[in-house]
């Protein structure tokens, strides 16, 4: 089943590996159940800042995941499908705030100026980037910003196929 997270509209703050990141700064899905597998299959951010926003958005892991979740929508992408019993979980924010892993951090460099640029990553048959579980380090994927630049406002999707 393919399931998709959006955020119409958020900032992210730029953190460093090891740091928490800070409640609606990004945009992580954390698995649903202790075995689950989650395959990203794209990625897209829009900017919608109001002036020139060098962004360097970073997709990773964490090494801390989060707790106490305030769960996001998810919606399948197919009209016949049922979302299943212990979907993946899209958050902002939680009660134990997520942390970007120092060594398994960063998996993609999505870095754009968020003064109406785009992002559009689309994962082809034989790139990988998955989640497996929900816990650390390999339960939950993190979309944010990395240190520089001015990150400025944008909305994102994040497109899964669970299993």
């Amino acid at each position: 089943m393919e399931i998709s997270a959006v955020i119409p509209t958020w900032t992210p703050t730029a953190t460093a590996d090891t740091t928490n990141l800070v409640d609606g700064s990004h945009h992580t899905i954390q698995g649903g159940v202790g075995t689950q597998m989650n395959i990203l299959r794209e990625v897209y951010l829009g900017g919608q800042a109001g002036a020139s926003s060098p962004t360097f958005m970073v997709l990773g892991r964490t090494s801390t995941v989060g707790a106490t979740l305030t769960a996001l929508r998810l919606a399948p992408t197919h009209p016949s499908s049922v979302l299943i019993a212990n979907p993946p979980v899209s958050y902002a924010a939680a009660t134990t705030d997520p942390q970007r892993s120092a060594t398994l951090g960063m998996l993609l460099n999505l870095s754009f100026n968020a003064f109406g640029g785009i992002v559009r990553r689309y994962m082809g048959p034989n790139e990988t980037v998955a989640s497996l579980g929900n816990t650390a380090s390999l339960g939950e994927l993190s979309l944010n910003a990395f240190t520089g630049g001015t990150p400025g406002l944008l909305g994102s999707n994040l497109v899964i196929e669970v299993f």
